[in-house]
């Protein structure tokens, strides 16, 4: 008989976490942590200096905050263009950028990616997003967003970037439950980059080959394969009558 297995809604804030920690850490190559406590709160809201939000829908709804400190958007910025490879004096310094705030967009959009995925399969439902809304904002004024949910839960959570600079996570969902009543196997997890390693390394096994000389490799082919062509060739001059 199976264990029903039940998904809360913290629970399902706990995959959000890993997936702002994960996103962030590998795309700027640094440490990026949260907390382990959560807060209850009464409502989400953005707040200055840089804020994110999205609108999600489809097996159940919610609202995801990010609240950026303009030092810790300019850190995550930086550390992400120069692990693209840009060049260091390029980058802007302000977190009032417009190239900042699309950078940061993009990244809040790959770690709704990441979430998505990863509760579609684990939770078997069918999530859709809304586009990344990305704004700067004064230090006197909050934003409250209604994302007419029933029976809300509203959390926030703490993250540090590795230079110590604080940012805040802020979800807003249904209060829902997914019970497990039957076993079943998630979808394979593969890995990009450890796939493009491995068609590297045939790759390069390939041109350790190819750098042999194209006539030693022709030497090394019997010679009876040259001598049935010629034997057919003649054949075919004797049938033309030539």
């Amino acid at each position: 008989m199976t264990t029903n297995t039940i998904v809360t809604s913290d629970d399902i804030l706990l995959k959000l976490c890993h997936s702002v920690a994960h996103v962030l850490s590998s795309t700027s190559a640094s440490n990026v942590t949260h907390a382990g406590m959560v807060q209850s709160i009464a409502r989400t809201r953005l707040k200055p200096d840089l804020g994110c939000f999205s609108i999600f829908d489809g097996g159940f709804s919610g609202l995801v905050v990010i609240n950026f400190s303009s030092s810790a958007a300019i850190e995550i910025y930086r550390r992400y263009m120069l692990n693209m490879g840009m060049p260091e004096s390029e980058l802007a310094f302000s977190h009032t950028s417009d190239e900042v705030s699309n950078v940061m967009g993009e990244l809040m959009n790959q770690i709704l990616g990441d979430f998505i995925n990863k509760i579609s399969k684990e939770l078997q439902t069918s999530i859709s997003q809304s586009q990344p809304k990305m704004l700067t904002i004064n230090k006197e004024l909050t934003i409250s967003i209604d994302a007419n949910l029933d029976d809300a839960v509203a959390r926030r959570v703490s993250f540090r970037t590795e230079n110590n600079h604080i940012f805040y996570l802020e979800f807003a969902m249904d209060k829902t439950e997914f019970i497990r009543l039957d076993e079943f196997v998630y979808d394979e997890e593969f890995d990009p980059d450890s796939l493009l390693e491995q068609h590297s390394t045939i790759g390069s096994n390939k041109d350790s080959t190819s750098n042999v000389s194209p006539w030693v490799k022709m030497a090394d082919k019997p010679a009876i394969a040259t001598r049935a062509i010629d034997n057919d060739a003649d054949d075919l001059l004797d049938q033309l009558g030539i």
